[in-house]
């Protein structure tokens, strides 16, 4: 029964002696030459860092911006007091502000992993 099972065999380059680059090596040439490669690269990820800062940038227009459309439509929440402040200046003066710090604080993380994937893609080519 051994008979059939094939033997195994290493293949081998012919080529093994040409020199072997470590990972990323052209990847980093390419940024450091500023090559059509290099600029492609970098192109990715400045596409990448401007589609992040546009979409964190129309949720928050839309949020903030939505505000005073609702107090104009809803007149009842303009008159509405909560612990003797108007809710408007409750929501503009209390609210608006921590939800801009975490999208912030969003925005950074998301713009990290970013540059994390951008640098994890030239360490592979």
């Amino acid at each position: 029964m051994t008979d059939d099972v094939p033997r195994r065999v290493a293949v081998t380059s012919p080529r093994t002696t040409a020199v072997r680059r470590p990972p990323g090596r052209q990847a980093l040439a390419a940024l450091d030459e500023q090559d059509v490669v290099g600029e492609l690269l970098i192109r990715s990820l400045v596409r990448a860092q401007l589609t992040l800062g546009l979409r964190l940038a129309a949720v928050f227009g839309c949020l903030l911006g939505g505000l005073p459309l609702l107090f104009a439509v809803a007149p009842g929440t303009r008159d509405t007091e909560v612990l003797g402040v108007a809710l408007p200046w409750l929501v503009l003066g209390g609210l608006v502000y921590p939800a801009l710090w975490g999208g912030g604080w969003l925005y950074v993380r998301l713009a990290e992993r970013n540059e994390r994937d951008f640098v994890e893609l030239v360490e592979r080519s």
